[in-house]
């Protein structure tokens, strides 16, 4: 397990997948603006559900997270397409909505990259987020991400297309 100031990312439980699953997943509106892949519907229980972790990969790592105080489930965070021979990867990160506007998501990209430089190795690491995401932008920006430039409408997001904005991080430009 990996610890931060409030929260701690661990493996995926399988009780978590039907949290996830509810909370994140089937709120078509939010998960649109979440992953650039199209929303289908899953159904409960079932083996293509996007939370179902089939064992260790070295192209993904999936964590959930864990807000340290309650003991309760957060949420979800993500190190994928990581690239070992140009050693960079993508965040990802998706709070639950009871867990939003605490201030966690800056300590879970924190602890993400704890794990993508100094245990991974990694050189560089990247965020994508819509560019009406203040939220994030603002997270990012507190674990020291810095904008990097904007994709104009290049993202299909429930019906128009919207702005994305690159971050990233470098190993020697991060405070760990």
């Amino acid at each position: 397990m990996l610890q931060g100031a409030h929260i701690t990312l661990r493996a995926r439980h399988e009780a978590d997948i039907p949290v996830f699953q509810a909370e994140l997943y089937d709120d078509v509106a939010t998960r649109s603006r979440a992953d650039s892949r199209p929303w289908r519907p899953v159904p409960p229980g079932s083996a293509q559900s996007p939370y179902v972790v089939a064992g260790p990969s070295d192209e993904a790592v999936p964590f959930s997270v864990v807000e340290t105080a309650s003991g309760e489930l957060a949420g979800e965070a993500l190190l994928w397409g990581i690239d070992t021979h140009n050693r960079n990867a993508h965040l990802g990160v998706a709070l639950r909505p009871g867990h939003r506007g605490r201030g966690l998501a800056a300590d879970v990209l924190r602890v993400l990259c704890h794990y993508g430089f100094p245990v991974l190795g990694l050189r560089r690491l990247q965020l994508e987020t819509l560019a009406d995401n203040t939220p994030m932008l603002r997270a990012a920006a507190r674990a020291g991400f810095t904008v990097e430039g904007t994709l104009r409408r290049s993202a299909w997001v429930y019906g128009d297309f919207a702005d994305q904005v690159i971050l990233g991080l470098l190993a020697e430009e991060w405070q760990g």
